[in-house]
């Protein structure tokens, strides 16, 4: 069995006053699902029921692609609340393996294999980044890059602007 110890620190810096969560749990087919209950749980808890909807699917996307697309022994998500908006960060050991949305022009583009309904992959960061207020990812270790996280905030604002927020 592996260890593996990091701790990562989502972008931008936690809010003061806020609360933060952790959970590190096995790159297995079943981490996006206990990710997603871990969120859910939480915002549930904090008053963020407005936003859980979409916090589940984008956690789903991330942690999947840290399970799909590393080697990483061990995914770490983080959960910083404070009570306008909500970040989630999931760090991996695989450094330069940068997410990337795919956009509907590049679907499209010539060389694409299938039509843009019957893709099974690549979508999940559009969403992300269309449900999000911001998101991106950062490398961790200098010289010698030793992790990264990917990380998205939700807001209770832009919810209301998006016409998702109900009260």
């Amino acid at each position: 069995m592996t260890t593996v110890t990091a701790t990562a620190t989502p972008v931008p810096p936690p809010p003061q006053g806020a609360e933060t969560y952790r959970l590190a749990l096995p790159s297995t087919a079943t981490a996006p699902r206990i990710a997603r209950d871990f969120v859910t749980s939480l915002l549930g808890l904090s008053r963020h029921r407005n936003l859980v909807d979409d916090a589940r699917l984008c956690v789903t996307e991330v942690v999947t692609n840290a399970h799909r697309h590393t080697r990483t022994p061990l995914i770490r998500v983080r959960v910083t609340v404070n009570r306008k908006q909500v970040t989630v960060s999931v760090a991996d050991d695989k450094p330069w393996a940068l997410p990337t949305p795919v956009t509907p022009a590049a679907r499209t583009a010539p060389g694409a294999i299938r039509a843009e309904g019957q893709q099974d992959s690549g979508r999940g960061l559009v969403l992300v980044e269309s449900l999000a207020l911001a998101w991106g990812s950062t490398i961790y270790g200098g010289c010698s890059p030793s992790h990264k996280t990917v990380w998205f905030t939700l807001s209770e604002a832009k919810s209301e602007v998006a016409g998702r927020w109900s009260p």
